[in-house]
């Protein structure tokens, strides 16, 4: 099956949007503290209160990491660095694969540290879910995007890929043809 040009564009359109998702999550974690528009100092960010609400099936263990403060302060640092990487390997289609796994490995375990099982309005939560969240959409997205191999339909990956084919002769792929001709 061949895809149509708007098809590409939209895939590889998908791909960027959720990658300027990323990218700018982890930029702005990586920025504060910052200065708010009263020009008062803002607190750095940390996943400690995200990890301290965790309600779902990971709870116990995000509990425990949200207590070890040295483990914190790794976190604290990871976890913005590996959403700009992210961010960035899906806007610039660079590794896009690689980009792909880390994506749907944050958006995992951000599914998992609040499932929507209740079906109830949950705090920060802009309406109420029921099994189907925006991390759950924004998986199946990313899903989508590895499945196709957006990387190589435009991006550095497609420019990456086009130096490393290396065209094989009609002849050779005859099998013994290039023998009989010599």
């Amino acid at each position: 099956m061949s895809l149509t040009g708007f098809q590409q564009f939209c895939l590889v359109a998908l791909r960027t949007v959720i990658g300027w998702h990323f990218a700018y999550e982890g930029f702005y974690k990586l920025m504060l503290p910052g200065w708010s528009r009263a020009g008062e100092r803002l607190a750095a960010w940390s996943a400690a209160g995200y990890l301290k609400g965790a309600t779902g099936p990971l709870a116990p263990m995000f509990h425990s990491l949200a207590a070890n403060a040295s483990l914190m302060h790794a976190i604290d640092l990871m976890v913005p660095i590996g959403l700009l990487l992210v961010g960035l390997s899906l806007m610039l289609g660079l590794l896009t694969q690689i980009g792909c796994a880390g994506a749907m490995l944050f958006l995992v375990t951000f599914y998992l540290s609040q499932p929507p099982f209740s079906g109830m309005p949950q705090a920060g939560a802009e309406g109420s879910y029921l099994f189907v969240n925006k991390n759950l959409i924004e998986l199946i997205a990313v899903l989508t995007i590895l499945a196709f191999r957006t990387g190589a339909i435009a991006g550095l990956d497609q420019l990456r890929l086009s130096r490393r084919r290396v065209p094989v002769p009609t002849a050779a792929v005859r099998g013994g043809d290039l023998a009989r001709e010599a």
